[in-house]
């Protein structure tokens, strides 16, 4: 059943599952604001209209993360063509990178990339992350690299993109930053979250002096408990993004409009 939405004058008309997935991404574009995650009016979230295979939601090119609502996000399929006549248009670079994932990884509903410092500086390291802290153990072994090949804008380096991504779920590109897929939204937040952790205690770490290392095998124990560390009754990540959607809540109700 379509429903038609005003805000920020402009209509659009969509199902309640895709205006649920706009207000859940324009919750995460906030929260990640809040964060101190945001890099002026760059960077994106994207996530996959619901029973839409072929398009996604994602932030419109100028706005800051602050800006960003469930009504001006932007509809665009994996062709390029905006569905929704919104009047902002897409980060190329944004683009390029979601869309190739979104159509060659059924999984990945949900994706970010950021450039926060600890994770471009963890990115631009000689050996990337390293187990020299509770959250770099969540993630050792399960991340892949891709060498730095500038600004994301052409077609072609998606391929070597998706091959280096292999079976991971967390691209590092060298020199640049992460990339998080995922099946949801909340999953996405609290990879970045405890990514961004990681990251910025290894560089507290490093600055300070020789760093302890977990061993492999503590590493492995560590992973395999990881589990029991959720919200009973939640999916992954699903009790901290209801956390801090209520914290933004109470700070600017703008983006559920």
């Amino acid at each position: 059943m379509a429903t038609q939405l005003n805000a920020h004058a402009r209509n659009i008309e969509c199902s309640e599952e895709e205006w649920q997935a706009r207000r859940e991404l324009a919750a995460c574009y906030r929260i990640f604001d809040h964060m101190g995650w945001g890099e002026s009016i760059y960077n994106h979230i994207s996530v996959r209209v619901p029973g839409e295979d072929n398009s996604f939601l994602i932030n419109p090119f100028g706005l800051l993360y602050s800006e960003v609502c469930a009504s001006n996000l932007v509809k665009i399929d994996i062709d390029g063509n905006t569905l929704d006549g919104s009047p902002h248009p897409v980060n190329k670079a944004g683009f390029v990178q979601h869309s190739y994932f979104h159509r060659h990884v059924p999984w990945a509903h949900a994706i970010v990339h950021t450039h926060t410092t600890a994770t471009m500086a963890v990115c631009s390291l000689e050996g990337g992350l390293q187990p020299v802290n509770f959250y770099a153990c969540n993630f050792i072994g399960k991340l892949a690299y891709h060498e730095f090949e500038g600004i994301t804008v052409r077609a072609e380096e998606g391929q070597r993109l998706l091959a280096n991504l292999g079976d991971k779920r967390i691209l590092m590109l060298k020199n640049h930053g992460p990339v998080i897929l995922g099946r949801s939204i909340p999953e996405i937040f609290i990879q970045h979250w405890s990514l961004q952790r990681a990251c910025e205690v290894q560089m507290a770490t490093l600055a300070m002096g020789q760093p302890l290392r977990v061993s492999d095998e503590v590493v492995a124990v560590h992973q395999r408990d990881l589990a029991q560390g959720q919200v009973p009754g939640k999916l992954p990540g699903q009790g901290d993004f209801e956390a801090w959607t209520r914290r933004i809540d109470k700070i600017d109700r703008s983006w559920r409009d």
